[in-house]
């Protein structure tokens, strides 16, 4: 037979159950109903690598390929155009990244000279292959740092 301390015991660590359960119902939710609602971004987030644009729409990168040897990944190839653009300077004729193959770490942001890298705020890729993860850089649609 148990004894009455026991008995108390019990009641209360029910009541104290009871109570956690009780407080947890009538909280406030702590997900996102995705995908007709989405979480706001906080300000550190990175998503893949793109490509920073001067005000006249020219890419900054000089293709001098510091981002493609640096990538833990090997996801980034630079290929740099025959002849010199404007000003004398290098620039990309392909700037190929795959996507699929990139952890997002921001070591090509870093290591680049010209500051030709930033992180987009995409969080979410899809894709029926994983051929359509590769995607140049260069033909992506402007998208503000």
């Amino acid at each position: 037979m148990r004894s009455g301390a026991e008995l108390v015991r019990g009641a209360l660590s029910l009541v104290q159950g009871l109570g956690v359960t009780l407080r947890a119902m009538v909280a406030r939710p702590v997900t996102v109903p995705y995908p007709r609602a989405s979480a706001t971004l906080p300000p550190g987030f990175r998503g893949w690598p793109v490509l920073v644009r001067e005000p006249d729409g020219a890419v900054r990168c000089v293709a001098c390929g510091a981002c493609a040897r640096a990538c833990p990944s090997q996801c980034l190839r630079v290929d740099a155009a025959a002849e010199r653009g404007s000003g004398g300077r290098r620039r990309p004729q392909a700037f190929l990244l795959d996507i699929s193959r990139c952890s997002l770490c921001g070591t090509c942001a870093d290591v680049c000279p010209a500051g030709a890298l930033a992180y987009s705020r995409v969080r979410c890729a899809a894709a029926r292959s994983r051929d359509a993860f590769l995607t140049d850089l260069l033909n992506m649609p402007e998208e503000a740092p």
